[in-house]
């Protein structure tokens, strides 16, 4: 059994050593800017001491915007509520997420000396102020970039001539290398390399190249393979953590149930599964032997009246899985502000054989995207993935988005998922403290 991470008390840091696994008797810091609002929300409570990463999405965040403390703040924070975890995603890559206008960033595609400069640099500055040394530090580098390169890039259905252009230029893996390198050289720090989810990288055709991206990245701007404590997957996403009704390995009257629509071919059905094999793979590409992965239960709880009980019927392998999955999303492909969504496993340590711990990367609580264009000056578009009357692209298969209506910019608060996220917790919500320590 996990054992569940401890919410901070006062006075319980302790100096941080190199261990091997960071959560591991963490007191981790639970963001006061977020809890404020969650429990602001009715039954947000029952969730609000959970911790969770704070997201450095532009230079801004450094030193703070309306609303949000700055990073330094944020230690400050930890440390004084005595935690001795801390966890941060490093999010400003030029050409930022070249397939998704709703994440894209204030970087352009050329400008890798001002993203080592202005936002690496700083950044690596603070965490390495002595006043911080108590904290282990967990990083989460540059979700959906690298996996971007892989699939996005050129040749396929969901192709955009902007990953073509970051593949071509290399900045995201120069990016990535140097902040892995740059921030690795800090004692207390802890990279976990974002890798997207069973649903982008499970197929044969993108499993394997994509752990040699991960190894390139790697390997660049004076970065080594010692420089990953190891991966994250299904960051803010909601493929399911485990799908209980059905195997990947599953017949029904003969027919493969890859042959499925929902499956696809793919040879994983949900995050564990492919988190456990993604590490085997990137263990043989020659990542550290004791590599860690974390994977993100935020919002992939799938909780609530409409969660199947047991398997579909065994009239055809559609309807065998899609009867039994309790992913109820439209199409695996589908990312933003996913209706019908619940609250994930609580953050928990050690929870499987190769996994660090369970996380929540993504805040519950912050948009995905708009629904529909508003002004901003944070760099961030309109993606129709976000807009649920739009019958998608060839990164689903041409299918509605099943995305919620009425979603604020990226990262604001949506009331609105927050509810109903509530409502489909999975395990259910207690009404108190959940499952935190």
């Amino acid at each position: 059994m996990g054992a569940s991470l401890a919410v901070a008390v006062p006075g319980q840091a302790s100096a941080a050593a190199r261990v091997d696994n960071p959560y591991d008797g963490a007191t981790a810091y639970v963001n006061p800017d977020w809890s404020a609002k969650a429990a602001a929300e009715p039954g947000g409570a029952a969730i609000a001491d959970e911790p969770s990463f704070v997201w450095m999405d532009r230079i801004a965040a450094i030193g703070g915007t309306p609303g949000a403390r700055g990073l330094r703040a944020h230690l400050d924070t930890a440390v004084s509520q005595g935690a001795d975890l801390f966890q941060v995603v490093i999010y400003n890559l030029p050409g930022r997420d070249c397939a998704a206008l709703a994440s894209n960033g204030e970087l352009g595609p050329t400008e890798l000396d001002r993203y080592k400069s202005d936002y690496i640099d700083p950044i690596a500055d603070i965490l390495d102020d002595p006043a911080y040394a108590s904290l282990r530090i967990v990083t989460l580098i540059e979700p959906d970039s690298l996996p971007n390169l892989v699939t996005n890039a050129g040749g396929t259905a969901g192709s955009t001539p902007e990953c073509a252009t970051m593949k071509a230029n290399g900045n995201y893996e120069k990016g990535i290398g140097y902040a892995l390198h740059t921030l690795g050289a800090i004692p207390n720090v802890y990279n976990y390399v974002d890798a997207a989810h069973h649903g982008w990288l499970g197929w044969d055709s993108n499993f394997v190249p994509a752990a040699q991206q991960f190894k390139k990245a790697a390997t660049m701007e004076g970065a080594t393979v010692a420089d990953v404590h190891g991966f994250i997957v299904n960051t803010a996403n909601y493929s399911a953590l485990e799908e209980p009704h059905f195997a990947v390995t599953d017949s029904v009257n003969g027919t493969t149930v890859r042959q499925s629509r929902w499956i696809d071919w793919n040879q994983y059905v949900d995050e564990l599964s492919f988190a456990q094999a993604l590490r085997t793979e990137l263990v043989r590409q020659g990542f550290a032997s004791d590599l860690g992965m974390l994977i993100d239960t935020a919002r992939n709880g799938w909780g609530g009246s409409a969660r199947p009980t047991g398997p579909g019927p065994q009239t055809s392998a559609d309807a065998y899985v899609d009867g039994g999955r309790t992913d109820r999303r439209i199409h695996a492909g589908n990312w933003c502000n996913q209706s019908g969504a619940g609250i994930g496993e609580r953050p928990t340590t050690a929870p499987e054989p190769g996994i660090d711990a369970y996380v929540w990367a993504k805040p519950p609580g912050e948009s995905d995207g708009s629904s529909e264009p508003i002004d901003n000056d944070e760099g961030k578009g309109f993606d129709r993935m976000c807009d649920p009357t739009y019958t998608g692209n060839g990164r689903n298969g041409y299918n509605l988005t099943g995305a919620l209506p009425d979603s604020p910019v990226a990262g604001h608060w949506f009331s609105g998922q927050f509810q109903e996220l509530l409502r489909n917790a999975h395990p259910p919500l207690d009404g108190g403290s959940g499952t935190t320590g």
